[in-house]
């Protein structure tokens, strides 16, 4: 990997935090007028359109705007009430806002975010709309601080293709994931080679694509981790015209580059289990009078 751990998370805190201050001072939620590069503008193909007019009424204007991911995932983790989740890379709070909805009082939903900008402004958030069952917490998502086993539901938008330490990051996932809990997220998906220009890009990688796995490479991450029933649904891919906008924005010979990657990145929604407890060999070879039929 071309980018260090620590140029990425700069680079990364960097950029969304001057998102997070944009719109607390109540800018459009971009950091720089005209940079599709910078997730988060209206026309950006990647994170517009995710979610319904119902579920933006009813949140905070300043959730909303500082929404820069590729995906719904509240809308595909099958969240219940009493479940505990929690978001990688929560920024302004838009899906730890949702999944509290959706858990209700009994459940609690946990935003872990390492800028502090992102942070203050997902706190704001959370006050404007009166949610009680929210934390958020400060941190990377390769070092998350809660407990082994505390975790249900696992949801991510458009955050972990920002690692430099993916496996880590999963393995973290894995980690703090209750036996049977689920990882359910939203990201960037690669389909097929990419050229080496755009992998070493740093504001492509921090604009949500350079960063992102392959998807095959992302599946076995994921098995490695200790994941089981690992499924990925890419649902909305880009085309060459989306492509010119972000390889403009970044310096490259569009003409050149854009036909290289037509049809290579798509969001996707990713699923896997942490495989639950199995019954210990004592209780399977069991054979006294009281435990055998």
């Amino acid at each position: 990997m071309a980018e260090s751990q620590e140029s990425v998370i700069s680079a990364v805190q960097e950029k969304y935090g001057a998102i997070a201050a944009s719109v607390r001072k109540g800018g459009a939620g971009c950091c720089g007028s005209g940079s599709s590069a910078c997730c988060g503008t209206a026309a950006d193909p990647i994170t517009s359109g995710l979610y319904s007019a119902e579920q933006t009424a009813a949140l905070p204007e300043q959730a909303v705007l500082a929404s820069l991911g590729c995906g719904n995932p509240t809308a595909v983790a099958q969240l219940e009430p009493g479940q505990v989740v929690l978001d990688l890379g929560s920024g302004g709070g838009i899906d730890v806002l949702l999944s509290a909805t959706r858990v209700g009082p009994t459940g609690k939903a946990y935003g872990l975010d390492m800028t502090d900008e992102m942070l203050a402004l997902a706190r704001e958030n959370q006050q404007r709309a009166g949610v009680t069952n929210v934390e958020f917490l400060k941190g990377t998502i390769e070092s998350i601080p809660l407990p082994d086993n505390s975790i249900d539901v696992i949801i991510s938008n458009c955050v972990i293709n920002l690692s430099a330490d993916k496996d880590t990051v999963l393995r973290e996932a894995f980690r703090v994931l209750k036996p049977g809990g689920r990882f359910a997220v939203s990201d960037v998906v690669v389909r097929g080679e990419v050229p080496a220009e755009v992998r070493r890009s740093m504001e492509l990688w921090v604009g949500c694509i350079a960063g992102a796995l392959e998807e095959k490479d992302f599946a076995a991450r994921l098995q490695a981790a200790g994941f089981e029933g690992v499924g990925i649904e890419p649902w909305r891919s880009y085309d060459v015209n989306d492509a010119r906008e972000f390889l403009t924005d970044s310096g490259f010979d569009v003409d050149a580059m854009a036909p290289l990657v037509e049809g290579k990145f798509a969001s996707a929604f990713v699923r896997a289990t942490k495989p639950a407890i199995k019954p210990t060999s004592e209780a399977k070879s069991c054979c006294g009078p009281t435990c055998c039929s």
